[in-house]
């Protein structure tokens, strides 16, 4: 049974959607069964490869006087689930290529470990995750050849990977992330309790016995 998960490196709440989901899969009794998978999704499609404002300014835009407190809100949430999210320093960036190194990661079974390590560069450690030595950094860091990764980022390869996934997001009705889609079903919330999330799987996997 295929868990595929909508989620984009700029999302605080892809992080914290991550840890929720990974803590439902821990407690599925048929683990091996589940096959997840992580789709692309480009939260900011027009950001370029320099950082800009932070993510706390560019809230602050959108939400004004509300912004503090909303940033206080997710830091708090991320932390009441072990994670660290400084958006103070995190600057959101084109995630495009580091879709493109999910995808390269896959193939070797390594799509977890990427993106771990993208999730936190960003929202931990404030990394520019546009930048191609940063990138190749930390596909190193999660198990990736390093001549490999050069070659996919100087070229193209995964491009139509991603674009497939933003296809199949928007076939699915996803539209916003992070969306979890449990063997073909509608789209849910990733966030959710972990309780939640595991009870969605399991009812599933009960459905195809």
């Amino acid at each position: 049974m295929r868990v595929e998960i909508f989620a984009d490196v700029l999302c605080p709440w892809c992080f914290i959607g991550k840890r929720r989901l990974a803590a439902a899969l821990a407690q599925v009794a048929d683990r091996d069964q589940v096959e997840v998978v992580w789709r692309s999704w480009e939260l900011a499609p027009e950001q370029g490869r320099v950082p800009g404002p932070t993510a706390a300014e560019a809230m602050a835009q959108w939400w004004g006087e509300r912004a503090p407190a909303r940033v206080a809100h997710i830091q708090a949430v991320g932390s009441a689930d072990g994670l660290e999210l400084d958006l103070h320093a995190a600057r959101p960036v084109s995630t495009f290529d580091a879709h493109r190194l999910i995808h390269l990661a896959a193939e070797r079974g390594l799509a977890d470990a990427m993106v771990e390590r993208l999730l936190r560069g960003y929202h931990t450690e404030g990394l520019n995750v546009a930048d191609q030595e940063v990138l190749a950094r930390l596909g190193v860091e999660a198990g990736l050849d390093l001549t490999e990764v050069r070659a996919l980022l100087v070229g193209d390869d995964h491009a139509d990977s991603v674009r497939a996934d933003e296809r199949r997001a928007a076939e699915v009705g996803v539209s916003s992330v992070p969306s979890v889609v449990i063997d073909g079903r509608p789209p849910v919330t990733g966030v959710q309790p972990p309780a939640e999330l595991h009870r969605l799987i399991e009812r599933a996997l009960t459905a195809r016995s």
